[in-house]
């Protein structure tokens, strides 16, 4: 705030008080000289009688008057001062999370002394990373982690970045970025097409390794794809071979996805969440995936 708006402020305010003051005092009757005197004010013959106000009406009312100099010197309100107490709702908030974390801190140390896998069999682990997740990562992963369009599925046996509790670890603190390029203008329309259709059968027996699809698709996409699709966890480059697909798998998105590129975007988590929240969120993460190894070969 401008030194004029918090100068205003103050005086606007200072100004206001002494005149409530004022015409409290300057209009307060003690006693009445005439009985069932009235101040000549009539409401549909309705009269107000001109009686002195309660006693304690206007004890509270300058017990008000007092209370918000009061507050108004202890606690920011006029302008710029910062009051005498210097309390902010900034620091009040830091000071909770301060104390919430100081009382859990032991409950995450116990946490983080054991292995990733471990933690899926911990109940009170789970429920915290549940909620951590829930806090951070459903808004794009949805809330059983199940994905969407452009958003990866956490609970399936499929990795950009690979399922290990240490790569989903690294991929939650440093965030991860993909870019895949465009290809529309080197292929044409009918090398679209035909892309399109070489991509879609890779892992099947319909997939002609002799074709001129696949002759670009060893030139073109190999590179990050690998020459049987099968992806390169270290690049982020997807399976294209599993029928698992981030931004559909229909022929028209596929190709799409050919002509037009892709990039996605996963931000750091270092900054935002600590270490052992970030500890407990891969074994959360973690867990997801693997109850699914378990029960599906």
């Amino acid at each position: 705030m401008s030194s004029f708006w918090s100068m205003w402020i103050i005086v606007l305010t200072t100004i206001s008080i002494a005149l409530i003051t004022w015409l409290l005092f300057s209009n307060r009757k003690i006693t009445s000289t005439k009985e069932n005197q009235t101040t000549g004010h009539n409401y549909d013959g309705i009269e107000e009688y001109d009686n002195p106000l309660p006693s304690w009406w206007f004890k509270m009312f300058v017990a008000s008057i007092v209370f918000a100099i009061g507050y108004l010197i202890a606690y920011p309100g006029l302008g710029n001062f910062p009051g005498l107490l210097h309390w902010t709702s900034v620091g009040k908030w830091e000071n909770e999370v301060q104390q919430a974390e100081l009382a859990t801190e032991s409950l995450y140390k116990d946490f983080m002394s054991k292995d990733i896998p471990a933690l899926g069999d911990d109940k009170k682990a789970m429920r915290l990373g549940k909620r951590i997740f829930a806090n951070n990562c459903a808004i794009c992963h949805g809330v059983n982690a199940e994905g969407g369009y452009g958003f990866p599925n956490l609970s399936d046996k499929d990795w950009l970045y690979g399922g290990a509790p240490e790569q989903i670890r690294a991929s939650i603190t440093q965030g991860r970025s993909g870019s895949m390029p465009a290809w529309g203008a080197m292929l044409g329309n009918d090398g679209l097409t035909s892309m399109t259709e070489y991509v879609m059968n890779l892992g099947g027996a319909k997939a002609d390794s002799d074709s001129p699809a696949a002759q670009q698709f060893t030139m073109l996409c190999s590179g990050c794809h690998g020459a049987d699709g099968r992806g390169n966890q270290m690049l982020g480059a997807a399976n294209l071979s599993d029928n698992i697909w981030l931004y559909g798998g229909d022929a028209g998105r596929i190709k799409q996805s050919i002509a037009k590129g892709r990039s996605g975007q996963m931000p750091s988590h270092h900054d935002k969440l600590s270490e052992e929240k970030i500890y407990l969120l891969t074994a959360y993460v973690y867990q997801l995936s693997k109850s699914v190894d378990d029960s599906k070969p």
